[in-house]
């Protein structure tokens, strides 16, 4: 398979460094750079605890794509950070795979139209977990026959979106299966602001934030008499990793914005 030469945004974080692992490790892919808040002019191997890669590390984004001739950008940073350098890389003809969440609907138009306007492929997983995409399939099933449902999302305690994009995500899947409707009793009301969770189209979203925990989702369905669990649980962060690998081979040979894993897997 033809070499990606691949731009890393992120890499001293808990994902970034699972993602230099994977680029190490995989034969057709080779880092160009790293791109970092800090440690400017060093060189990835001269970071404690990092793989032995001498690729640079660039603080100024725009100075590390001008110099830097790179196929994809990964970006795993924060949704601020990643919208940024997601704009940054369409400017610079550079391939975009994020995995950081919190694009709203307008943003992620304005990034499919720039995507589609210079023919660049773009790729935003809210998760890279094959099995976290699988579990939102099988909610859009399953929301034909369960349109009572509620979604409740677990994250680690530094995560700052909440609801999670793979929550949002899976209910905008499970709404094109399911009619809006408002669940519970008409005249429930909280006695506690926010008790019942995030509405959307009729939905509660419900967001957990623990330490200890690293990405889980469980989505209830309640029928006459039974109830429907779909639960998916990320243990490590290595379990995106399988997802990463997929996206950035595939970002190569698409020239429009992409987002879910779900629209590139079989």
């Amino acid at each position: 398979m033809e070499k990606i030469t691949i731009i890393l945004a992120g890499p001293r974080g808990k994902m970034g460094m699972e993602a230099l692992k994977l680029i190490k490790e995989t034969e057709h892919f080779e880092l160009a750079a790293a791109i970092d808040r800090k440690n400017g002019g060093k060189l990835i191997s001269n970071i404690e605890g990092l793989p032995a890669l001498d690729a640079p590390i660039y603080e100024d984004v725009e100075q590390c794509f001008r110099e830097i001739k790179a196929d994809v950008l990964l970006d795993l940073t924060t949704p601020e950070i990643g919208r940024k350098h997601t704009e940054a890389a369409l400017r610079h003809g550079i391939r975009p795979v994020v995995g950081t969440t919190g694009f709203n609907e307008e943003e992620l138009e304005d990034l499919a139209k720039t995507a589609e306007e210079k023919g660049v492929g773009v790729i935003i997983a809210p998760n890279f977990a094959v099995g976290a995409v699988l579990m939102m399939k099988f909610a859009q099933m399953a929301a034909k026959y369960f349109p009572d449902v509620e979604i409740i999302e677990q994250h680690h305690d530094q995560k700052l979106d909440a609801p999670s994009g793979t929550a949002i995500k899976t209910a905008e899947l499970i709404s094109k299966s399911r009619k809006e409707k408002q669940q519970g009793h008409p005249n429930e009301k909280e006695t506690l602001q926010g008790a019942r969770g995030a509405n959307m189209n009729g939905m509660r979203i419900h967001s957990v934030r623990l330490p200890g925990l690293v990405a889980h989702q469980e989505v209830l369905f309640g029928g006459n008499g039974q109830i429907l669990t779909l639960r998916h649980d990320s243990l490590h962060r290595s379990s995106f990793m399988s997802g990463v690998k997929l996206a950035i081979e595939t970002v190569m040979n698409i020239d429009i914005l992409v987002y879910g894993l779900e629209n590139i897997i079989e």
